[in-house]
């Protein structure tokens, strides 16, 4: 584990004097299950202390790099950016499961490339570098590990826009028109019900989607409609 460690402060280019601090931050909850007495807390504190620096890090981020964008732009960006699966994907490129205390029934479930864990697991190492070397640091870590490429790239493509927005702009750029919803199907109860549907351009299915309210079926459709695009244009 000594090498691990010392592989992963080489990685994100900082030496901790506090182990007992980093240790933290791979202490999952049901490893304490099995080891009562050990000698540290889970990892949830510096996830909950992660969390919120992470927060105030992206908010500034934004605000000095894209500074033409509204208020409402800034709040769906950051939504899109510190989602738990973009978490996980920078934890994973960290290969922080590798160094994860986790439960034998964890482990064995595949626990060390589950994405709440792995999400969870980055924003208490963001916690570990904020106690340890500052804000600074800790801004320069997110910066590298997390927004580095890919949030420019959220940006320039406006992938924090709904699906419905970005396949509106995306039509009425090419077509000068707007897409058309149509519920197929409703099945369920009146205060349970699940909705079905289709989204139409031009007389032709684009995409399907089912939810528990017709906007949430038609955000779904949308998304499956861009997936197909994709492959298209």
């Amino acid at each position: 584990m000594r090498k691990k460690i010392e592989y992963l402060e080489k990685t994100i280019g900082l030496k901790f004097k506090n182990r007992r601090l980093l240790e933290n931050v791979f202490i999952h909850r049901s490893y304490l299950n099995e080891h009562k007495k050990y000698h540290l807390s889970s990892n949830e504190k510096l996830e909950f202390l992660g969390d919120s620096v992470l927060s105030l890090i992206t908010s500034i981020y934004l605000y000095k790099n894209y500074p033409h964008l509204h208020e409402g732009d800034y709040t769906d960006i950051k939504s899109a950016i510190v989602c738990t699966d973009s978490l996980s994907e920078a934890a994973k490129k960290l290969l922080l499961g590798d160094f994860l205390y986790l439960s034998h029934g964890e482990d064995k479930s595949g626990g060390r490339s589950n994405t709440n864990i792995m999400a969870d697991c980055y924003e208490a190492l963001i916690a570990a570098v904020f106690f340890e070397f500052g804000f600074n640091k800790a801004y320069q870590f997110v910066e590298k590990t997390l927004f580095y490429n890919k949030l420019n790239y959220i940006v320039k493509n406006n992938l924090y826009l709904a699906p419905k927005t970005r396949l509106q702009e995306y039509i009425q750029g090419k077509l000068k028109i707007i897409p058309n919803y149509k519920v197929i199907q409703s099945l369920g109860p009146e205060h349970s019900k699940t909705f079905k549907v289709e989204v139409i351009v031009q007389g032709k299915k684009l995409g399907t989607g089912s939810g528990k309210s017709k906007k949430e079926a038609e955000e779904i459709a949308a998304k499956n409609a861009l997936e197909k695009i994709k492959f298209l244009v």
